[in-house]
């Protein structure tokens, strides 16, 4: 089920300050990680991610996700040090039509002589706050007793 981003996180997204990585599945399984600037969320509250290379592993991962309804994760750091995941779903590509000629127009603008492959739209399921502090007190409250003895006798 589709979650909505706040204006807060989308603007966290949009900001070229914060990292962004983008983390699909191989064919045989194997994770496969890359930063990507070009990820932003669209008018339509949707993740969209630009990919330049028609034949990289990025590109064949998202189509393998589409056919086979596997999700993706996005990992992001911001200048603050805060760190959030998005878990989503690819669920179109675009390779032609206003959308995908508007980011071809200012891609082009941006780098000069390049392609633009397709336009991914990915689906945002869950939202999930990787800051150390939200997990250190989430793990404390799950888990007591994980607790080094030298914690405890200090």
């Amino acid at each position: 089920m589709s979650v909505r981003l706040t204006s807060e996180l989308a603007d966290f997204v949009n900001d070229k300050s914060t990292t962004k990585i983008l983390a699909t599945v191989n064919g045989d399984g194997s994770p496969h990680a890359v930063v990507k600037h070009s990820l932003h969320v669209g008018d339509d509250g949707n993740i969209h991610v630009l990919e330049l290379l028609e034949s990289s592993n990025t590109n064949r991962n998202l189509v393998r996700s589409i056919w086979f309804g596997s999700k993706v994760a996005i990992a992001l750091l911001g200048k603050d040090g805060r760190s959030i995941q998005i878990k989503g779903q690819p669920v179109k590509n675009h390779i032609t039509g206003p959308l995908f000629q508007a980011h071809y127009q200012r891609i082009r603008e941006q780098l000069g002589d390049v392609d633009l492959s397709s336009v991914w739209v990915i689906e945002p399921h869950e939202v999930i706050d990787q800051s150390f502090a939200k997990r250190k007190a989430e793990e404390e409250a799950k888990h007591p007793f994980f607790t080094h003895l030298d914690r405890l006798a200090g």
